[in-house]
């Protein structure tokens, strides 16, 4: 190393500069740090410091058309608990273990949420017991991460009553986390799970709020107020629907613990479901919360299958209900009237091929039209289905909508069985398998031909009025109807004495209520190797129908069974508008 002036001088010099640079670079980041970043660093900080802690929102009330509720909320628990990590939160579950009880599926649970949102409180119990609550209130402090807090839960006041209708809420799982619909969901919020519930998510559900705590580096809370401002939550509009309580409750309580089927009740002009119930039932305030495994599996083991919405996903042989569409297909094509008599007169059976019999063995002789719908002669209808023909028979149906949905704004309806065309029996049995001979069987409302008590329904709504079928309608909105009958005014009227006769001095005559003329169709359907079902589907008053009613009880032998409870609810519900039209008037 020289040691010349000079040198030393231009290392100096160097020395000076690279110290320059480096008190330049330091002075530089220091001043990115505390000045320009600084927001972003004291975020960051506080972030370590502050955890947020959702606030359910509430979800929207629910009515029935007269402002009855039928979906609320009450005030509940949430226990949940904020970990640094899984092993600490596994830790703090066996000892919470110890306290209270929390068994291996809840704590998998907990496992779980914490996965899927590790910033979040992983939630225990989203239902918790003022038992539960008060114990852990006690000794709070031996879980500084322990975070108790009120939370709406969801409360049905008729739950058994409601099931098929409402649906229930549930947490929002794994798989419906990645479902576009829910895109701006979080882990742990609670979703409708069926029903309007699920129908109308969007519509029912809480904008969360939050509060936040304070922790410390090992994230245990150490001040929960005042902390930051909360954002409080909110809760959107009621929702109402066309629903009568009244008439579904009075179902709920006719049907009992002995009857399985399904009832649906429509206003004939608008839509409006006044009622849909199945049987048998369960209360949806159970799966309130988190439904318990035993529970879940008694009703899936349950051989009566309360899970299926009989109402609009069980599908059954319409039988003779059906009979009043092969005579609209008939009336349309011209080939009969009112008064048409066919060939052969009713002897208990009819020979095509083989011997196809009458419900009533003794025959019914030579009647019309109007008499064949009002005793439900299927001699008549076996030489109609005839006169029609295959082709044009299913064509028929498929026009009338018997092989579609209706519609209704609830989720899961299952589509009704009804062959497009013959194709359909060529690829179901081959082309050798079967003949058209099935022509009788179909225009009796059997054979592949399987409906869902709300399609009846709907179809029943064109009878009642001009023709125009409703789309049923949970929630009001502006009615949907659709011309389906192209008959003259004079073939419709036809149709409709010869259904108030049916009730009047036909299959259902045991099923009048004193006052009030009701008009529908009764029909047995045979479902081998179980007992026959009951039908009913109708509408009153006949002159000025309110109410279009379809019932269907599960081996109820005949039809006069289904007729007497149709007629019952039918009575229940013109009552009450009758008494509050009074109440109103004065």
């Amino acid at each position: 190393m020289s040691y010349h002036p000079n040198s030393v001088l231009r290392r100096a010099r160097v020395a000076r500069g690279l110290l320059f640079v480096s008190f330049l670079a330091l002075g530089t980041a220091f001043f990115r740090a505390q000045v320009l970043d600084s927001a972003s660093y004291a975020l960051q900080a506080e972030s370590n410091r502050l955890r947020e802690v959702p606030l359910p929102g509430a979800r929207g009330i629910i009515y029935d058309r007269k402002g009855e509720i039928i979906a609320e909320n009450l005030p509940g628990y949430s226990v949940s608990i904020l970990s640094p990590t899984e092993d600490s939160l596994r830790s703090a579950l066996r000892t919470l273990s110890q306290v209270i009880t929390i068994d291996s599926t809840q704590q998998a649970l907990a496992l779980r949420r914490y996965r899927r949102a590790p910033t979040r409180p992983a939630v225990i119990f989203n239902d918790a017991s003022f038992q539960v609550v008060s114990v852990l209130e006690e000794r709070r402090v031996e879980f500084p991460g322990l975070i108790i807090q009120s939370s709406p839960k969801r409360y049905y006041p008729d739950g058994e009553a409601m099931a098929a209708l409402v649906g229930y809420t549930g947490e929002i799982s794994e798989d419906e986390l990645t479902r576009e619909r829910f895109v701006e969901y979080k882990a742990g919020q609670q979703i409708g799970k069926a029903g309007v519930e699920l129908e109308y998510e969007e519509q029912l559900r809480g904008r969360e709020g939050s509060r936040f705590v304070e922790v410390d580096a090992r994230n245990r809370v150490v001040r929960d107020a005042g902390v930051r401002a909360d954002v409080q939550p909110e809760a959107p509009a009621p929702l109402r629907t066309n629903i009568d309580l009244d008439l579904q409750k009075y179902a709920h309580d006719y049907f009992g613990d002995s009857l399985r089927g399904a009832v649906v009740a429509m206003e004939p002009t608008t839509g409006g479901v006044l009622a849909l119930y199945s049987a048998p039932s369960y209360d949806i305030n159970r799966f309130i919360g988190g439904v318990s495994g035993a529970f879940y599996q008694s009703l899936l083991d349950d051989e009566h299958k309360p899970l299926v919405n009989r109402a609009l996903q069980g599908t059954y042989p319409p039988a003779s209900t059906w009979k009043l569409a092969t005579a609209a297909i008939g009336l349309q094509l011209g080939l009969v009237t009112m008064d048409t008599h066919m060939e052969r007169p009713c002897t208990g059976g009819y020979y095509y091929g083989r011997v196809f019999k009458c419900w009533d063995k003794r025959g019914h002789g030579d009647v019309t039209l109007a008499q064949a719908i009002a005793k439900s002669c299927d001699v008549y209808f076996y030489q109609l289905g005839l006169k029609i023909g295959i082709t044009r028979l299913l064509a028929g149906g498929v026009k009338l909508g018997f092989g579609e949905k209706t519609g209704i704004d609830l989720p899961n309806e299952r589509t009704p069985t009804w062959p497009e065309n013959t194709d359909y029996f060529d690829r179901k049995y081959g082309a050798r398998g079967w003949n058209r001979s099935v022509v009788l069987s179909l225009s009796i409302g059997q054979a592949n031909n399987a409906q869902t008590p709300l399609n009846m329904a709907r179809f029943y709504t064109a009878l009642a009025t001009d023709g125009s079928a409703a789309t049923p309608q949970i929630v009001a909105r502006e009615p949907e109807r659709k011309q389906i009958l192209n008959l003259t005014a004079e073939q419709l009227a036809g149709m409709k004495m010869a259904l108030a006769d049916v009730v009047s001095r036909g299959t259902a005559a045991g099923a009048q209520i004193r006052g009030l003329t009701i008009a529908g169709k009764t029909g047995t359907a045979q479902v081998p190797p179980l007992q026959d079902f009951a039908w009913f589907v109708g509408y009153a008053p006949a002159d000025d129908p309110k109410i279009v009613l379809a019932i269907v009880i599960e081996e109820g032998l005949h039809g006069s069974a289904a007729a007497r409870v149709a007629t019952k609810l039918m009575e229940r519900y013109l009552k009450t508008q009758l008494t509050m039209s009074s109440v109103t008037n004065d």
